[in-house]
């Protein structure tokens, strides 16, 4: 690692675009060379771009049943990039070629939103995917928790973080994964210093994550970036929050727009180091000789048949 690991993000809160066809996606591709050729107010350029929850799979004013099915004939099949980063370039499945070629022509991270996953057993995943600048796909991130009961897709049940070389770990969550601390907090001690939070909220419930998203920084002393829709998919308010939950930028109000900021991730080890506000420093909190403290909560794992609101704060079976 260099002394000062700056890292700069570029959050693209912009409307969805149509299932992606040729058309669809030339507008994408000359969307990220737009972003490319800009600059934050220190002269540096993007080195990761990101697009909020879904942004490729737009499906306009169809109603729910036309929406699902239109994206589940969409829908796309990964490789498996759990041991090692994939060459897509030649893959089947044009999409991921596509973003693959633009990460590398562009020498960037791409984040291009998520993607409709084919599920072999049936219905599709929501999956968040990662591009490097030399052009293969090095993560993949099925979304845990799906906005129930209004969203269909199957939940995944594992995390990712994407290695950063020379900068730091990058972590992936979407949407209403923020609503559940657990999520957040074990994508950090897997060593995420910047957790993306992938985002399409079109309800007044963003105020309320945009506490969230301060939350998780400041709990996990990890930077936060939320990206969320442009109107009309989405309410705006994309943040950029560092490691000590302060708010860097913000775009406010629900019109497209683009954050781009250079962040220090250097950052996270100094607070985890002197504390937050110089005086919490929550990895440390146990020592090697307390004694274990049982978190009966998951048991080790959540277990989707006690998870149910009979079951909840209280009423334990």
């Amino acid at each position: 690692m260099t002394d000062t690991r700056n890292f700069t993000i570029a959050l693209a809160q912009y409307a969805q675009i149509p299932l992606s066809d040729d058309e669809s996606f030339d507008h994408f591709a000359q969307t990220v060379a737009a972003i490319c050729a800009g600059h934050d107010a220190a002269g540096n350029s993007p080195e990761l771009v990101a697009f909020p929850e879904m942004h490729l799979f737009g499906t306009g004013s169809l109603n729910e049943e036309d929406a699902n099915r239109a994206q589940e004939a969409a829908a796309v099949e990964f490789p498996d990039t759990s041991s090692q980063p994939v060459s897509v370039v030649e893959a089947s499945d044009s999409l991921l070629s596509k973003c693959a070629n633009l990460a590398k022509k562009h020498g960037i991270w791409l984040v291009p939103g998520t993607f409709c996953e084919r599920n072999p057993s049936g219905g599709i995943y929501n999956t968040a995917a990662v591009f490097s600048p030399d052009g293969l796909l090095v993560g993949s991130y099925r979304k845990i928790c799906p906005w129930r009961p209004y969203e269909r897709y199957i939940p995944g049940n594992s995390f990712t973080v994407v290695d950063l070389p020379g900068k730091g770990r990058l972590g992936l969550t979407i949407c209403y994964d923020a609503w559940f601390p657990e999520i957040a907090r074990q994508v950090a001690w897997l060593g995420a210093d910047l957790i993306l939070n992938l985002v399409r909220t079109t309800t007044p419930d963003r105020r309320q994550e945009l506490v969230l998203a301060r939350a998780t920084a400041i709990t996990n002393q990890v930077f936060v970036a939320s990206v969320n829709a442009a109107a009309p998919q989405g309410v705006g308010d994309s943040v950029l929050v560092d490691a000590e939950g302060e708010l860097l930028d913000v775009c406010r109000g629900d019109e497209e727009a683009l954050l781009t900021r250079t962040i220090d991730l250097d950052m996270v080890d100094r607070v985890r180091r002197i504390g937050t506000a110089g005086s919490n420093r929550l990895w440390e909190q146990f020592r090697p000789d307390d004694d274990d403290i049982p978190l009966p909560l998951y048991e080790g794992h959540i277990s989707a048949a006690r998870w149910h609101p009979q079951s909840g704060p209280g009423r334990q079976r």
